[in-house]
């Protein structure tokens, strides 16, 4: 497989960057072909088994419906660069160890483009296979892309307002032309999609509760993003439902497509300009960006502290003690706290994926701040079975959750949380049968009713619901 005219072999190694818009390492493997540089353009997905593998804690790092919507996400990229003539390797194994076969025959001082991750595994991986290449004379080139600013632009933060403060007076980066990749060697080296026999989890089963029908990839993101803003005006009045909890309009939904950058922030972040320019601008749209603000915030954050957002004491270094009883990490994991809101919650998260972002702030609060458990154990279970982990957000949220990162504290209270956002018991009730009957003056705090009213609803407490820890 040489290269033709003696041109340069590149090698798009894609990652958690599954798109061709907005994506940097696609817009310079355009514009070195365009320049004559490169003849050879190799786009790669490589399933790495050490992200599928278990967690010290126990945990799988990817659960069954992330490894379904990322095989959606790596199948409709493909189809995408078959549109515009290239196509996808995709194989399964360590990056360092199949990269460096594809630069040979590759021409003179071949490359490879991948993003720039901000973590540690991430990076070894990067290490390994910059290490690999380098006796075929290859490099690898790391593209910043995965935030709407970028970071040689910023002073990196410790405190989300100062840094929202910053961004907000600085244009995000502009979205790149789109992409006309040329010449691939792909299509030689196609094969069929890795199916579930090569990966750890079993295929999940779709529930007929999820509040979404998440299906991965670029097209999907996108056209989430058309029905979101222009289909349906929903972004006009995001403000109002984000802290909802049930169906599939109350919030934007993007985190799934975001985590695997099958849509990039700064296409929402353009988009919704947009849309402020021609139809609304309240404080709706701009809440949307806001958003937004707390995940560039949360990747900056982890950039400049490295590991220390791992650390059981966080980056502010205080010591806490834990509560080692597995019987309340069990409860919490499974749903059974005898509080509903969070036992609802942790119910949807299992079957499902999802979990709102009130529910997420509540569930942790309570693991952490009211039982006492290692905020890690959380975090990693989170990584598991978060249809949309993104490693830096997750982390980011718990590491704060726990009063570990120097910034203000939320200690959640679940009853009036619970009163406040599912008044009616509607959410709780839909993930906790066992409440349907519970009137709703008693249904966040069923333990209150009295033995008749337990009888009438059908719902023992202890028996047939569990008490609260």
């Amino acid at each position: 497989m040489a290269t033709a005219g003696g041109g340069q072999r590149l090698v798009l190694w894609f990652r958690n960057d599954l798109r061709l818009h907005d994506n940097y390492i696609v817009h310079e493997a355009a514009q070195r072909v365009k320049r004559g540089e490169a003849s050879e353009v190799l786009p790669v997905y490589v399933y790495d088994p050490r992200f599928f593998a278990a967690t010290p804690w126990g945990a799988l790092k990817t659960g069954a419906h992330r490894a379904k919507f990322i095989q959606e996400c790596v199948a409709d990229l493909r189809q995408r660069l078959q549109g515009l003539g290239s196509d996808l390797v995709v194989a399964v194994g360590q990056p360092e160890q199949l990269l460096p076969a594809l630069l040979e025959g590759g021409g003179a001082a071949p490359l490879v483009l991948t993003a720039e991750e901000v973590t540690s595994e991430e990076a070894a991986v990067d290490v390994a296979v910059a290490r690999a290449i380098k006796p075929a004379g290859g490099k690898l080139l790391r593209y910043w892309g995965h935030t709407m600013y970028h970071y040689d632009d910023l002073d990196l933060p410790d405190v989300f307002t100062p840094f929202k403060e910053k961004v907000e007076k600085r244009a995000a980066l502009p979205l790149p032309p789109a992409p006309r990749l040329g010449a691939t060697a792909a299509a030689a080296l196609a094969a069929p999609l890795p199916g579930w026999e090569q990966l750890p989890p079993a295929p999940p089963v779709t529930h007929p509760k999820a509040v979404l029908d998440f299906k991965g990839g670029e097209t999907a993101a996108l056209a989430r993003l058309k029905y979101y803003l222009w289909d349906s005006d929903l972004l006009s009045t995001y403000f109002d439902t984000r802290n909802g909890m049930l169906g599939g309009d109350y919030s934007t939904k993007f985190a799934p497509w975001l985590a695997q950058g099958c849509i990039s922030p700064r296409k929402i972040f353009h988009e919704i300009r947009k849309y402020e320019s021609q139809r609304f601008s309240n404080k709706s749209t701009y809440w949307v960006i806001f958003e937004l603000i707390w995940r560039d915030f949360f990747r900056f954050f982890a950039l400049k502290h490295g590991n220390r957002i791992f650390f059981e004491t966080g980056t502010s270094g205080l010591p806490l003690v834990w509560n080692p009883d597995p019987e309340l990490w069990a409860r919490w994991r499974e749903g059974r706290t005898g509080l509903p809101l969070v036992d609802a919650n942790m119910r949807e998260l299992a079957a499902t994926g999802f979990m709102s972002n009130r529910g997420r702030q509540n569930v942790a609060s309570y693991l952490v701040l009211d039982l006492g458990v290692d905020w890690r154990r959380g975090a990693d279970y989170f990584e598991e079975v978060l249809l949309d982990y993104d490693v830096t957000s997750n982390w980011g949220n718990w590491v704060a959750a726990a009063g570990l990162t120097g910034g203000r504290v939320n200690h959640f209270n679940i009853a009036k949380q619970s009163k406040d956002y599912d008044p009616t018991g509607e959410y709780v009730k839909t993930w906790c049968p066992e409440l349907k009957n519970v009137p709703v003056t008693k249904v966040h705090e069923p333990w209150l009713m009295s033995k008749e009213e337990q009888e009438r609803s059908g719902c023992r407490i202890g028996v047939d619901y569990p008490n609260p820890i």
